[in-house]
């Protein structure tokens, strides 16, 4: 079964060329019988395929996260390394939105949670009753920790601390808030025992530089970009989550696990913070060629220092870590091969 490309985007099949085919064989017969009275006098061209180079949206996250430069790396990746294919990156409201926008066939590659990727593909959490079947994990990138971050006079020492504060939780429906509303959980908490504002990542580290907020939760590969900023010109403090309570959260999200932030990661933190993590994934469209996501993969690991130039989070990348955090979740069959001849798949 050969690729063709149709409405921009590379897919399986060829589906897409039966009706110009039909029209031709229609038109040849249509000669044929006026052949004699001297119509049709020279056969039919035969239509051509679009060319070009593919054309590939990825929808990454805020510009203060790590999807986005890492999701502006892979786009360089493709522009640069592979043949006759072009992608933009998009800037997005984060894990859920991204699986939104692949399911509606608005993105072609996106950055999303691995367990909010789960939630998808199984029709649970936020996606209850709206399982999605239209896309397929590719790569496991890195772990994303999740960083309730204050101000270092703001006497929040610990998530029951939160009780009674303004905090930022993330836009509303992301992976961030979804992973907000959990810890909460596990201190006996909800939304009912704080006063809740759906803050991106800028918008909280903005909050916090004025005062408005008390707190933010931030979930992103460390450092992040919109903490570092925040540490220019304040002392914060990252909020300690119980490493017990982690491991009691992993019975029921087994793809969590605990991370140590280590002193010095941010400017004024010389303490290591405990917290959780979750690997961050590409993800992409089902019907994407085989043949495309194959090259992808190979593109990737080809030029890995692109995308670690672009971050720190980069090094993250390997293929010892490739399928962290995807038990469950299924694979496009482009990486299925890739990951195979890797030796990672049986």
């Amino acid at each position: 079964m050969r690729a063709v490309l149709q409405y921009g985007v590379l897919y399986k099949g060829v589906s897409a060329m039966r009706k110009p085919v039909a029209a031709l064989l229609a038109l040849s017969m249509v000669c044929f019988v006026l052949s004699g009275v001297g119509g049709c006098t020279k056969p039919a061209e035969k239509p051509k395929e679009q060319s070009g180079p593919l054309r590939l949206s990825i929808a990454t996250g805020g510009v203060a996260g790590v999807y986005y430069p890492l999701g502006g790396a892979i786009a360089s990746v493709i522009n640069t390394k592979m043949k006759n294919a072009n992608c933009s990156v998009e800037t997005t409201g984060g894990s859920v939105a991204n699986i939104h926008l692949i399911k509606g066939g608005s993105a072609n590659l996106a950055f999303s949670a691995a367990n909010v990727f789960y939630d998808a593909v199984k029709g649970i959490g936020a996606f209850k009753d709206q399982k999605v079947e239209s896309a397929r994990a590719i790569l496991s990138l890195y772990p994303e920790a999740v960083q309730i971050v204050t101000l270092a006079d703001s006497g929040i020492k610990t998530v029951n601390d939160l009780k009674g504060k303004k905090v930022a939780v993330g836009d509303m429906g992301s992976g961030t808030e979804l992973m907000a509303r959990e810890i909460l959980k596990l201190y006996g908490m909800t939304y009912d025992d704080i006063t809740e504002d759906y803050l991106g990542f800028s918008e909280a580290a903005n909050g916090l530089k004025d005062r408005t907020i008390a707190a933010g939760f931030i979930w992103a590969g460390v450092p992040t970009a919109g903490i570092m900023d925040l540490t220019s010109q304040n002392k914060i403090s990252l909020v300690q989550i119980d490493e017990a309570r982690i491991n009691d959260l992993t019975q029921r999200l087994p793809y969590c696990t605990v991370m140590k932030i280590v002193g010095g990661t941010y400017k004024g933190l010389d303490t290591e913070v405990t917290t959780i993590a979750i690997p961050a994934i590409l993800i992409g469209r089902a019907d994407l060629s085989d043949e495309f996501v194959y090259s992808l993969l190979k593109a990737i690991f080809d030029n890995k220092k692109m995308l670690e130039q672009a971050h720190v989070r980069g090094k993250d990348i390997s293929l010892q870590t490739a399928l962290n955090g995807l038990k469950g979740i299924p694979l496009h069959p482009g990486a299925e091969r890739f990951f195979k001849e890797a030796g990672l798949l049986k």
